[in-house]
């Protein structure tokens, strides 16, 4: 009698086993063949080329003994400060309502 109990144990055990494994299934039915392509495409076009080649030579991006002068005047707080802009002023001549007369 033991031994069909354990059978049965087993038995239970196994299915209950194969229950809480189908939540783990994942089900296509509703999904396109392409599901997820842009995310991939989007990651791939993220990723930084380390051996990029320019056409021609591209500029340097700044002069290193300016900015080591710039960056001492500013540990000192002595920051030239930019030459004062101004805007234009425009004078725009008073007009009539767009609306209806009365």
């Amino acid at each position: 009698m033991s031994a069909v109990l354990a059978k049965c144990v087993t038995a239970a055990v196994l299915a209950g086993a194969a229950l809480g494994l189908s939540a783990c299934m994942q089900s296509r039915m509703s999904l396109a063949d392409d599901y997820g392509q842009a995310v991939r495409q989007d990651l791939v076009a993220q990723v930084a080329d380390p051996d990029a080649h320019y056409k021609g030579v591209p500029a340097p991006g700044t002069n290193g003994r300016r900015v080591g002068i710039a960056q001492e005047r500013y540990n000192r707080n002595a920051v030239i400060q930019p030459a004062s802009t101004s805007t234009s002023n425009v004078s725009v001549g008073g007009g009539g309502g767009g609306g209806p007369g009365g």
